[in-house]
């Protein structure tokens, strides 16, 4: 058997891992991670990471594991924060848990656990691993679903590589969640009834616009309504199903529509987003069609349906491709068709991937909702999680 360091994160999932990993008879070590310690903007009531410490420690006393602590807050304030800050400030959304996953668990961390002599990482998260032989004979490590369609976590990993799921564990990615939290209540861990952690990875729920302000200062502008008569939604692009002409997002000025109120900072918005405008009176609820940085404006539209939310196309660029198994990879001038999704929970979502020397194109079958710059795409065969890309445009 295997020694396996286990990310204990004093969640029940991470809990339940490693009990079933002593249970497969590895020798299993749980090390916890401290990765933030800065309160500023985290919401009243969300546990601080000392309490995440204490359950995980427990957790280890319980199972009877060595239990060790590591600080990476400075690597994870490099690696993770400091790019979301420079995405925020592009006028981008940046996806933190993806960035987390692939610079932290499985590089920084990875490097931690090799230190205490580990053949294997594990961590808590629903998906899971196989082992393929390649035509040259060498082994192809490929990423699956979890089996819990409601817990899918392997669009969170959509960024790891060979190398870093060659070391990769997941014990619980063949369960359920409602048997995960069974297995913990029967074996009395600590963490068997606390709830699931939410909001940014090891920083927890923050209230964006404010923890944002530690670097990006809040600046008023305009917000601009985009009716949903304007002009263009009702012009086509002339090239018919050219992807590059349907990966275009619409470019929108203070022309274009009424000023309506103002925000304070074009920054602290995403597209696609309903919440935090601050602007009633409506029937339907108004909704982000575009947000612009330089110019400190913001592009709203009314009800769910309007047409600038939805496009059947998007764009990664050359250097923002990934795949898990670079043997599949198009070349320029190839095309294959995946089930694909643009943001975690999303069902998937039949589409063409399309790859040309200017990068590769997504062309949905159907237009999407909310196509955001700086989010993952990831896509799919079956249940084989193949590639993704940080969305250009």
């Amino acid at each position: 058997m295997a020694r396996v360091v286990i990310g204990l994160s004093g969640g029940v999932d991470s809990s339940v891992a490693a009990y079933l990993l002593k249970q497969q008879g590895h020798e299993v070590v749980g090390l916890f991670m401290i990765n933030w310690h800065d309160t500023t903007g985290t919401l009243e009531g969300d546990c601080p990471w000392h309490d995440d410490r204490l359950f995980a420690e427990l957790v280890a006393r319980r199972l009877d594991i060595p239990f060790h602590t590591v600080d990476l807050s400075q690597e994870y304030r490099r690696r993770v924060v400091d790019y979301m800050f420079s995405e925020y400030e592009r006028g981008r959304t940046p996806n933190p848990d993806v960035l987390c996953n692939r610079e932290i668990k499985f590089d920084v961390f990875l490097q931690e656990a090799l230190k205490l002599g580990a053949d294997f990482v594990a961590t808590g998260h629903y998906c899971r691993k196989a082992e393929a032989t390649g035509p040259d004979g060498r082994t192809i490590h490929r990423l699956l679903a979890g089996s819990d369609p409601n817990k899918d976590q392997s669009y969170f990993l959509c960024q790891l590589s060979q190398e870093q799921l060659a070391r990769a564990l997941f014990p619980v990615g063949d369960l359920l969640k409602p048997e995960v939290r069974r297995i913990a209540e029967e074996q009395q861990l600590a963490t068997a009834k606390r709830k699931d952690s939410q909001g940014i990875c090891f920083v927890g729920k923050v209230d964006l616009p404010l923890f944002l302000q530690q670097k990006l200062a809040a600046r008023t502008g305009n917000v601009h309504e985009i009716r949903a008569d304007w002009p263009k939604y009702a012009a086509p692009p002339t090239d018919g199903e050219d992807p590059a002409a349907l990966a275009r997002p619409y470019r929108y000025t203070v022309r274009d529509g009424k000023k309506i109120g103002t925000h304070n900072g074009a920054h602290f918005y995403t597209i696609g987003q309903r919440k935090g405008l601050g602007i009633g009176g409506r029937k339907e609820s108004l909704f982000v069609l575009a947000t612009d940085v330089a110019q400190n404006v913001i592009y709203v539209g009314e009800g769910d349906s309007h047409p600038g939310l939805y496009r059947r196309a998007l764009r990664i660029a050359p250097g923002d491709l990934h795949w898990i198994d670079p043997s599949q990879r198009l070349a320029p001038g190839q095309s294959r068709r995946f089930s694909v999704r643009i943001r975690y929970r999303q069902p998937l979502q039949g589409a063409e991937l399309i790859a040309r020397e200017e990068g590769a194109y997504l062309l949905f079958d159907r237009p999407q909702r909310g196509i955001t710059p700086g989010q993952f795409a990831a896509w799919y065969d079956g249940e084989e999680l193949v590639g993704s890309g940080v969305i250009a445009e």
